[in-house]
């Protein structure tokens, strides 16, 4: 396992890191003995940060996550969590909200701090509550100790560009925007760099469409997105290849990305995972895809409140 310095943090992350989301049987249902192992196998096999929110199954993502870590050592891993989002369409970005999530999350986390706090999916919530009233209680909880570094998290990314404009963050986390069929991350790398802010890069197979598995119901990409998808996963079968081996193995490949999160309830997947960051690309292969998702590329969705989305108008 390679790892790469996260932003300022002063944390070296490694390039794939463990998203705790299934946990929460968030994809499909998963037995909590195995993703408790999943856990475990990441760990052991060189994953150091692990990502969650008490929004994942609501709250049964950090229930199992925290009965996992409670068996290692805390300084075997680096520990990421949530606050603000509290339902699919229920936000709460009140000061004593963020406290209060936090002091939930770290009882059923079963730990006293978390390595990284964030602001979950902000894009939802009055630009204005986020600077004036989120942030502040981030920057509390951090003198407080209680999360060693804080940031936010969500789709549209100039929602990034305009918070740093505002405020000093320590980290974001994007996701669906560094992957086969959309890079449009790379334009914001400059300013992060700038400003030394830590990148955590989510949904290399973008929330399940660069798979040969169905796409959930939920996906809230256009249907020329999840068709190019398809012919992509359809090609790299025919070929005897896995589209999200080719899809990870690129997210990865990039020495901009810090990390990149990848979400899973199996250890058999968690570990083809992990072993697929250690194989040469298939270049000829990279390249066919490419093509295939060209007539998409950086094709995305509206996300949170309309003043977010203008820029897709």
């Amino acid at each position: 396992m390679k790892y790469r310095p996260l932003g300022a943090t002063g944390l070296d992350v490694s390039v794939l890191s463990f998203g705790a989301s299934s946990l929460g049987s968030v994809f499909r249902d998963i037995n909590e003995a195995e993703g408790i192992r999943t856990v475990h196998t990441a760990v052991a096999q060189g994953i150091n940060y692990i990502d969650v929110s008490p929004y994942y199954g609501l709250t049964q993502a950090e229930t199992v996550l925290g009965k996992a870590i409670k068996d290692l050592p805390r300084d075997q891993f680096l520990l990421s969590t949530k606050a603000g989002r509290t339902g699919a369409d229920e936000f709460n970005y009140s000061a004593g909200h963020i406290e209060a999530s936090l002091a939930a999350s770290l009882k059923r986390l079963e730990t006293d701090y978390v390595d990284i706090l964030l602001l979950h999916d902000m894009e939802f919530v009055p630009f204005e509550q986020v600077i004036e009233e989120a942030i502040p209680a981030l920057y509390r909880l951090k003198e407080q100790g209680k999360a060693r570094f804080v940031g936010v998290s969500g789709l549209p990314l100039h929602i990034f560009e305009q918070t740093l404009a505002k405020t000093d963050l320590d980290v974001i986390l994007s996701y669906c925007h560094y992957s086969l069929n959309d890079t449009s991350l790379l334009k914001l790398l400059p300013l992060l760099h700038d400003k030394k802010v830590g990148l955590v890069n989510a949904s290399p197979i973008s929330m399940g469409q660069l798979s040969t598995r169905p796409v959930a119901e939920w996906h809230p990409a256009p249907e020329a997105v999840k068709l190019a998808c398809k012919q992509a996963a359809a090609h790299c079968a025919a070929k005897g290849e896995d589209l999200s081996k080719l899809a990870i193995q690129f997210s990865v490949a990039n020495e901009q990305i810090p990390t990149t999160l990848v979400s899973t309830g199996s250890v058999v997947n968690i570990t083809n995972n992990i072993a697929w960051t250690d194989e040469p690309l298939n270049e000829e292969l990279l390249q066919e895809v490419l093509e295939i998702l060209e007539p998409i590329h950086n094709l995305t969705w509206p996300s949170g409140r309309p003043e977010y989305n203008l820029h897709l108008k």
